[in-house]
């Protein structure tokens, strides 16, 4: 089929079924998740701010990685529930471009952040009577600044290169939301420079994170060697298990979907793994850091005490 360059105004977005039952499915079922994960976040930051506990480097990060979370679910999950229950699936190309900005700069920021936090335990680990002077509230919140002035900055390169691509055909995007690889679907011809842009902000953005946590890490596994008690090591591990699993996770499925060129890329199966990272991981980061963490546990005890009393 011959693709026509023309200037483009909106894009459709496809989602993920046409039929209306289904539909009417997956918006309660977006909805569920979206409520879940706003209740999960907020609560975390709540607690994070009002127990005096809680106000260390760890659970600093922490509440900053549900700000992030809410934020970044909030890009998506709203527009999802709209085209879910409306006939109309359009999307305005300023809208678009919001929403891809949005997303790119809260992702990378998010990348960089959990790097942050992988210092954090290694500092927390390696040297415990000196953590307080190693990972200062200053270079907590320098180390946050940094991620969202990285992540953003490159989040303007990302987003001005692919919104001037040349965009061809109907302006459908098979997806339920503006990310690289629907766009460079619909792009006339993608250029090498892009590829490049592409391959120098996953190695600046998630590559270059990554190598910084693997390296914390195997700090972090040498520090937990020298302790001596078998009940030390595990105490020590569990500090740092639920950053680990998010890492895991997160990380997991950014490497799957921007990691391969877009020549390979195929619509149907990257949506459901950016389901996962956009809507999904959002709502687990609370579960993942509280469940498991006494701290939290007894905050919140303290927190539903405090709560009964005053009613």
């Amino acid at each position: 089929m011959e693709r026509s360059n023309h200037t483009v105004t909106e894009f459709i977005l496809v989602g993920f079924t046409t039929d209306p039952t289904m539909q009417l499915v997956l918006f309660a079922v977006f909805l569920g998740v979206y409520s879940l994960t706003v209740v999960g976040n907020t609560s975390l930051m709540v607690l994070i701010c009002k127990d005096s506990r809680l106000h260390t480097p760890m659970y600093f990060f922490i509440g900053n990685l549900s700000f992030l979370d809410l934020w970044y679910s909030s890009v998506y999950t709203p527009k999802i529930l709209m085209t879910c229950i409306s006939e109309d699936k359009s999307i305005s190309f300023a809208g678009c471009v919001c929403q891809f900005f949005f997303s790119a700069g809260l992702a990378y920021s998010e990348c960089y952040l959990l790097a942050a936090m992988a210092y954090d335990r290694y500092a927390a680990i390696s040297n415990p009577l000196l953590y307080a002077q190693s990972v200062s509230g200053t270079l907590c919140i320098c180390l946050v600044t940094y991620s969202y002035t990285g992540g953003f900055v490159n989040a303007i390169i990302l987003t001005s290169n692919t919104f001037t691509l040349d965009f061809c055909g109907d302006s459908v995007i098979d997806d339920f939301f503006c990310d690289v690889p629907p766009l460079v679907k619909l792009a006339c011809n993608v250029k090498e420079s892009y590829q490049a842009v592409l391959y120098f902000l996953l190695a600046s953005n998630v590559i270059t994170p990554t190598m910084l946590i693997l390296a914390s890490y195997l700090f972090i596994i040498a520090a937990i060697l020298r302790i001596r008690s078998a009940q030390g090591r595990r105490k020590a591990f569990s500090t740092c298990s639920s950053h680990l699993v998010s890492v895991t996770l997160y990380y997991g499925s950014i490497l799957y979907i921007y990691s391969r060129p877009s020549s390979s890329y195929s619509l149907e199966r990257d949506k459901m793994v950016s389901t996962f990272y956009t809507v999904l991981f959002p709502m687990l980061n609370p579960m993942i850091y509280s469940l498991r963490n006494k701290d939290v546990k007894e905050a919140l005890k303290k927190l539903f005490r405090l709560t009964h009393s005053e009613v």
